[in-house]
């Protein structure tokens, strides 16, 4: 089981403009936070300080319960599977390591691949993979860097909601254990997957946090449950409120 993650953060301004409200938020260790919102508001933009893709302000604090710095111990999936043209889907999934210069454990790219439904495709270029299989594809390749931290932003809204909805169950089993956030702008798919959901709402010093209440059962949730539909519905009108 991944260890939890404790954020504190300062106001976060950007090109001058209030982005993220000063805030203190814990993460659960093993469990997926969805974080919802309009665009703009600043999820992708907590993604990034927590990856190091953008510079942590003075007075953030990023600390995993473990008490081991949290770099080098985060694997990031965005929107685009963004595979290289010129690679295999083999080489793609074992690219980090080729970055980093390490010997590529294929055995282990072999089994992602094959767990993530694409065994005998190994071969294969992006441009002979669907674009559900070339998600499948960068699932495999996130999951081949074996981070305990997975940072998720908006990985499966590119593709059609039939794949969407498979993706979603695929993620679930092949992502348990891990500290996991994931932004979206599917309530759905929030429910689905997520433990917590937090709706980040615009303030006039930035988006300020809400936790949201959860459906009972525990994820992956059911598309047709009733306690799911239900919250789906409260969800919609809560971030029509927030937009």
């Amino acid at each position: 089981m991944a260890p939890g993650l404790g954020v504190s953060l300062p106001e976060i301004r950007l090109g001058g403009r209030a982005v993220l409200s000063a805030a203190t938020l814990d993460f659960a260790g093993g469990k997926v936070t969805a974080l919802l919102g309009p665009s703009g508001v600043g999820k992708s933009t907590l993604l990034r300080l927590l990856a190091g893709l953008l510079p942590l302000p003075a007075g953030a604090r990023v600390a995993p319960a473990d008490g081991a710095p949290l770099a080098g111990r985060v694997a990031w999936m965005g929107q685009q599977d963004l595979l290289l043209p010129w690679l295999t889907l083999l080489d793609n999934v074992c690219l980090g390591a080729r970055l980093r210069g390490e010997r590529p454990d294929q055995p282990r790219a072999r089994a992602l691949i094959a767990a993530v439904g694409l065994e005998g495709r190994e071969g294969a270029r992006p441009a002979e993979l669907s674009g559900g299989m070339r998600q499948r594809a960068a699932l495999a390749r996130t999951l081949m860097e074996d981070r305990p931290f997975v940072l998720m932003d908006e990985p499966f809204s590119a593709v059609d909601a039939p794949t969407r909805h498979r993706l979603q169950s695929l993620a679930a089993g092949l992502l348990h254990g891990r500290t996991v956030l994931l932004v979206t702008h599917d309530p759905l798919e929030a429910l689905r997957l997520a433990h917590r959901i937090l709706v980040l709402r615009p303030g006039p010093r930035g988006a300020v946090p809400e936790d949201l209440p959860m459906p009972p059962a525990p994820p992956l949730r059911a598309a047709h449950d009733p306690a799911v539909l239900a919250a789906q519905a409260a969800l919609l009108e809560r971030l029509a409120e927030a937009a």
